[in-house]
């Protein structure tokens, strides 16, 4: 039998096991939050406390080479409602929708919809669905800053006392920036130009798209602690993630030059009504691009009309067979290895020779010329037959060391390699075929980089569109690798041999006299290259050439005009030619470079 001591001793037993067992468990619990969920919880209570603004930065812009603003940015406004405020009150509302859909030019019943509608589906952590308040709905992005300071007296007038109603809650301006091509039509293939999803900048083409991680920017984040009421707290905590401008991009584009490229090959498309027309420029020694054009294009700054035809950028991704641009390349390898001299004779068979059981015609009966003048009158069984002295191998290295088949080093990511097989492909008239051009394709820019090759005494650069890049910020430039040019001859008179000849194309006798400089030597070549359509050479449709380079023994240019399928007339020499003629001699004047009197001597 328990004494009345014993029953105390027993219940304080009890209640001291109870004590210990609540405060193991409030300790447990304590351990779990705060230690175990510590960083959970610590996150979800600072989301009740804090809150994040965005600082936007700008995209890096794009110069030409010197320092001419090619792409920038203007400054606009995003406006955005909070449908949870203007859905309060459906007359004002109303109100608020005409407003917008007038000044943005949107459709009032979408804007209407964007204010009421106040509600949206929430999935927390669990899977668990709840209709949440809508805070934010996107209205109009990129409005120009005249338009929004209009909106903005509108709808959030200076208070006063007499109208404290006026105005409407629940719409924001944030500040955004849009990009702008001040020059249009000028380079828009080349520069490219980007879309915008929500917040996303989307790069489509040219340097916009291949440069997109240098010229993109960081968005920067403030974190603010807040009160209740969602009002920031002066002395509360700030921590930053700074923004960061994209770094600009300077091009070795000149853009004065750009200009007469684009105003001259618009002549000519005005003239000819070609499919499509390129015309590139470039350093022979550096392989900077100093101007690049082609039609169609397009003004991205308005592209209600713009099409992927005219976008596309096509000296890089489009192919086609040189022709006779192709004769002087290959001609050369036979030159510098000893095979031919210009003197040596060959006979032209009268314009029909049969190799391979098939005929090779010459666009004119020619006989007996020499080297020189069957680079002069351009002659396909004489190319043809200096080709077959050479061999498929000697043929093939030539034709590769001038870059057929590689890619040029332009910074374009839509380049192509062109077509042009290994011997092992070759068949049996592809020896008489490639050094006239045919049965092997290149782009505008291999064939621009061929000719720089030839202008630079034999030595093939690699071709450049970007100078240097800039960090806005911290004031820092890199300069962009130049490649050193790669020797192609080894006999060092070559480089003279050939531009002797390639001189007498634009002289009388030639077949570009229309693209001869009063007082300079001009050297190039015609190229009147069939088309190939459904396997086999087009008699209506061709590409006409003429490249060169002037002046011609010191060239400060390589110069491509290409006009695709023109119409009226197929030869280089009298579609492309005159227009090489107006844009060298405008260039030539832009450069200061002085005509030799001793030549202008001998046109008197």
């Amino acid at each position: 039998m328990l004494t009345g001591n014993d029953a105390l001793r027993i219940r304080i037993k009890l209640v001291a096991t109870v004590f210990i067992l609540i405060f193991a468990g409030l300790w447990g619990r304590l351990y779990y939050v705060q230690i175990l969920r510590h960083k959970e919880l610590y996150g979800k209570a600072r989301k009740q406390y804090t809150t994040v603004r965005t600082t936007v930065s700008k995209r890096g812009e794009i110069f030409d080479v010197n320092g001419n603003l090619l792409v920038g940015n203007i400054p606009c406004d995003d406006i955005i409602a909070d449908p949870s405020i203007t859905s309060k009150n459906l007359s004002k509302c109303r109100q608020l929708a005409k407003l917008l859909a007038y000044y943005l030019k949107l459709d009032y019943d979408m804007v209407l919809g964007k204010l009421t509608h106040n509600t949206r589906i929430a999935t927390d952590e669990n899977g668990v669905k709840t209709t949440a308040p809508l805070r934010y709905a996107m209205i109009a992005r990129r409005v120009p800053l005249d338009t929004a300071r209009e909106l903005k007296k509108i709808i959030s007038p200076p208070k006063r006392k007499k109208n404290r109603n006026a105005g409407f809650s629940g719409i924001f301006f944030k500040e955004s920036c849009k990009r702008y091509y001040p020059k249009g039509e000028l380079l828009a293939n080349i520069l490219g130009f980007t879309n915008v999803e929500e917040d996303e900048v989307i790069p489509v083409i040219g340097i916009e798209r291949s440069l997109n991680k240098k010229i993109s920017s960081s968005k920067g984040k403030v974190r603010f602690e807040r009160s209740r009421d969602g009002r920031i707290l002066t002395y509360s905590e700030k921590q930053a993630e700074e923004a960061h401008d994209g770094w600009d991009v300077y091009l070795t584009i000149d853009e004065p030059i750009q200009a007469i490229v684009e105003e001259e090959l618009e002549k000519l498309c005005e003239k000819w009504k070609p499919r499509a027309a390129y015309a590139i420029m470039a350093d022979p020694y550096t392989g900077n691009i100093l101007a690049v054009a082609q039609r169609p294009s397009f003004n991205p700054n308005d592209r209600s009309l713009m099409t992927p035809d005219a976008w596309r950028v096509r000296v890089s991704a489009d192919t086609f067979e040189p022709g006779s641009t192709m004769k002087p390349i290959a001609i050369s390898g036979a030159v510098d290895n000893g095979i031919v001299t210009p003197e040596v004779r060959i006979d032209c068979e009268r314009g029909a020779w049969v190799y391979a059981k098939r005929t090779l015609h010459d666009s004119h009966p020619l006989e007996v010329l020499s080297v020189s003048e069957i680079v002069q009158k351009s002659s396909n069984i004489g190319t043809a037959k200096i080709a077959v002295m050479m061999g498929v191998e000697l043929l093939n290295r030539t034709l590769r060391a001038f870059g057929f088949g590689s890619r040029t080093g332009i910074q374009l990511r839509t380049e192509t390699r062109g077509i042009f097989r290994k011997p092992a492909q070759w068949d049996g008239l592809s020896i008489t075929r490639f050094p006239i051009g045919q049965g092997l394709s290149c782009s505008p820019l291999q064939l621009v980089r061929a000719y720089c090759g030839l202008a630079n005494h034999g030595k093939l650069p690699k071709l450049r569109l970007i100078d240097r890049i800039k960090d806005p910020g911290k004031n820092k430039s890199i300069k962009m690798w130049t490649a050193k040019p790669v020797d192609i001859y080894k006999n060092p008179n070559t480089w003279k041999t050939m531009i002797d000849m390639m001189a007498l194309v634009t002289r009388k006798g030639g077949t570009a006299t229309q693209a001869a400089i009063p007082g300079y030597d001009v050297a190039g070549k015609t190229g009147t290259s069939q088309k190939f359509i459904d396997g086999a050479y087009s008699h209506s449709k061709y590409f006409a050439t003429f490249i060169g380079f002037v002046p011609a023994y010191k060239p400060a240019f390589v110069l491509l005009v290409t006009a695709d399928e023109p119409k009226g007339a197929t030869y280089g020499g009298t579609v492309s030619a005159p227009t090489f003629r107006r844009i060298a001699e405008r260039t030539l004047i832009y450069m200061n470079i002085k005509p030799d009197p001793a030549l202008l001597e001998d046109k008197k």
